[in-house]
């Protein structure tokens, strides 16, 4: 079986290569995005695998039907870039990596909470020149904080367990309680009551309900100084809403991974140019902000789930076996 490769980056590469060892399967990359525009390098392809910044449209989608594309394969556990009725319509499966190492982006969200709390990543920089002063670089303990997440997925959970081990107070929201997140610690709570917290952290899948959860009038009922994490989706928060709050000090810290215009900026070096992006511009100017181009997935571990899980499926849609449920969408 041919399977097309979009948005690749040469690790991604590296590490299908190494798995398909054991599948046999024919594996073209492009580094280019899945569009209208370059959806025709798909000829040939029984099926493609897309991350989290192609776009499968209903254009797009009917244009890989016609080109006889049978399997639409994400190489992430998000599936908003999808239109999934169209995928639907045209008879096209479509599968994703629900849990290819749900510790490696709740680590990451770890890494921004504990470098923006004790400022590691100033210190850095000044001992780099020989400044060992400490002017500036008063942080604060994690223990004993209250902790709010919103989203107990896989990532959620694994979050969750770490802060405990911090020796925080976790209130999660979500649409279902999990047991289990109850019986080690976890309370659940309304939203308003999550978001009065020291720290809130994003673990849930954007959608039509979450799409900017964190706006203007959420923030309202924060906490004055509040430390906002968000390894999840961009489009969780309404980013003009979030400049607004950094400036009038209700955000305290933010610490990004992902951003709702992340597809013309991440994954790419645009060290030589200039970014037109007035947004994250702004965001940028903060001193209390911390960003990082969405590589909280991005360890060994998660990269070879990533790899042995997607061709997996792939082989099991073309033998008509079955996927792991959590692993299909259509």
């Amino acid at each position: 079986m041919k399977i097309a490769f979009f948005s690749t980056q040469p690790y991604d590469t590296a590490f299908f290569e190494s798995a398909n060892q054991a599948f046999g399967h024919e594996l073209a990359f492009f580094n280019q995005a899945l569009d209208p525009a370059t959806m025709s390098l798909a000829k040939g392809a029984q099926a493609v695998c897309l991350f989290v910044n192609d776009q499968a449209s209903a254009p797009v989608i009917e244009g890989l039907r016609a080109l006889g594309v049978q399997t639409i394969a994400l190489r992430c556990a998000g599936f908003n870039n999808i239109d999934i009725e169209a995928a639907k319509m045209a008879g096209i499966k479509v599968c994703r990596v629900a849990a290819y190492s749900p510790e490696s982006v709740a680590e990451h969200a770890v890494a921004l909470l504990l470098t923006l709390s004790r400022k590691t990543h100033k210190a850095y920089n000044r001992v780099r020149e020989q400044n060992f002063a400490l002017s500036g670089l008063l942080g604060f303990n994690l223990h004993g904080k209250k902790v709010g997440v919103i989203g107990t997925g896989n990532i959620g959970q694994a979050f969750c367990k770490i802060m405990l081990g911090f020796g925080c107070e976790v209130t999660a929201f979500d649409l279902i309680a999990n047991k289990e997140m109850e019986a080690v610690g976890v309370k659940y709570a309304p939203l308003i009551e999550v978001l009065a917290s020291d720290i809130i952290s994003l673990h849930c899948p954007l959608n039509e309900q979450t799409k900017h959860i964190i706006n203007a009038e959420t923030l309202s009922y924060c906490k004055k100084g509040v430390t906002i994490i968000n390894t999840g989706r961009g489009g969780l928060l309404d980013t003009k809403a979030v400049i607004d709050a950094l400036k009038n000090g209700t955000i305290g810290a933010l610490g990004l991974d992902v951003y709702e215009q992340e597809e013309k900026l991440f994954f790419k070096d645009l060290s030589s140019t200039i970014i037109q992006d007035d947004i994250i511009q702004r965001l940028m100017s903060f001193s209390n902000v911390l960003i990082t181009g969405h590589q909280g997935f991005f360890t060994h571990e998660a990269m070879e789930k990533i790899a042995t899980t997607t061709l997996t499926s792939i082989t099991n849609i073309a033998n008509s076996l079955a996927l792991a449920p959590a692993n299909s969408i259509v």
